[in-house]
């Protein structure tokens, strides 16, 4: 038998009679790992979820806690998602299901994580920016944020980006490691003590295979080569898994992500950018745009410099992008909304007839 604490999971009640309890370890196409009380288990979901659920966030993801019904001639079904406890999040207008391409807003990475390891490598391909972008989802996703810089044996000096980082995230713990010969790593182990669990994000090619092999203690993931004239690595991960470290803590490992687009992220955005929120309350009107207006905070911030230019504009390129996914978002559950209800009117039409103007039709 498999203790499931040492999976995370703690049960509030319960699995109802029949039904077991699990957590997702792994996901390809639409079949699921499922790690049980019995082992791992393959499963898929019960035929009425592609109908039932609302969202593309309704389906489970790894990290998920779900309920499901074991079949012993073939894959167990799962019947219901536990709540999440958090989540990490990226909007997706795509979708991959039939019928489900103009309802998908939501596609969930990893769930019930504690914390998020942002890694980046100190090759050529840092990039702050990009931290900066994953740090605002990572708030927003209630896991604790932890900037990893990876590759610290290929440079002479690393505190200049460890100062850069620690600059526009003073609250973020930021670490420089090496999977190669082990610097730093023990820095990482109070992230990482038993049953805790850690997701990891980044681009592809910063390292996090290789950062993965070395907390496991051995090779579980490939490890490929970048390409040397611009320090851009291929997909490595290739799909989303979860692994048990022999400390008794988890990783899920996430394929790298070349755009990460947010999800109604104004939490996140106010929490990393909460200098220049603050700067907003000492505007002379309330209602000031920080365009042309007399007595902006803003504009003297950027004039004398406290407010670094970059920044500013990082946080409207934000705020657009933010903006743009909540206005979608909002189109969508509205046009769904009012296909449910033409479909309901329309079932009772059929049913009942339509009596309007004297006649059925």
């Amino acid at each position: 038998m498999t203790d499931l604490k040492q999976y995370g999971y703690f049960e509030a009640e319960p699995a109802p009679a029949g039904l077991l309890a699990g957590r997702v370890t792994e996901l390809q196409r639409e079949l699921y790992t499922v790690m049980t009380a019995y082992g791992e288990l393959q499963a898929v979901l019960k035929g009425t979820y592609y109908h039932e659920a609302e969202l593309r966030e309704d389906f489970p993801s790894v990290g998920d806690f779900v309920l499901l019904r074991y079949n012993d001639s073939g894959p167990s079904r799962v019947t219901e998602l536990l709540p999440r406890r958090s989540k990490f999040s990226r909007a997706d207008f795509s979708g991959h299901a039939a019928g489900y391409a103009k309802t998908v807003l939501e596609q969930v990475v990893a769930a019930n994580f504690d914390s998020v390891f942002i890694v980046s490598s100190l090759n050529r391909d840092f990039n702050l920016g990009r931290i900066e972008r994953y740090l605002i989802q990572a708030r927003q996703s209630g896991g604790v944020p932890v900037v990893i810089l990876t590759k610290a044996d290929l440079v002479d000096d690393f505190s200049e980006q460890l100062a850069l980082v620690r600059a526009i995230a003073p609250d973020v713990p930021a670490y420089a490691v090496s999977s190669r010969t082990g610097l730093g790593l023990e820095a990482l182990d109070p992230y990482l003590a038993p049953e805790q669990t850690v997701v990891f994000l980044g681009m592809s090619g910063v390292g996090k295979s290789s950062l993965l092999n070395a907390l496991m203690g051995r090779e579980v993931m490939l490890v490929r080569a970048i390409r040397e004239e611009d320090s851009r690595g291929r997909h490595t991960t290739t799909h989303r898994q979860l692994f048990m470290l022999p400390g008794g803590a988890m990783v899920i490992d996430t394929p790298g992500m070349r755009e990460l687009g947010l999800f109604s992220a104004d939490d996140g955005l106010s929490a990393g950018f909460a200098d220049i929120e603050e700067l907003f309350t000492r505007c002379r009107f309330t209602n000031c745009l920080h365009q042309t207006e007399p007595g902006c905070a803003i504009h003297a911030a950027l004039a004398d410099g406290a407010l670094p230019r970059e920044r500013w504009e990082l946080y409207l390129q934000q705020r657009r992008e933010n903006k743009f996914v909540d206005d979608k978002a909002g189109y969508l559950r509205q046009k769904r909304e009012l296909h449910k209800t033409w479909g309901r009117e329309a079932k009772q039409i059929k049913k009942h007839g339509d009596f309007r103007n004297g006649r059925e039709r």
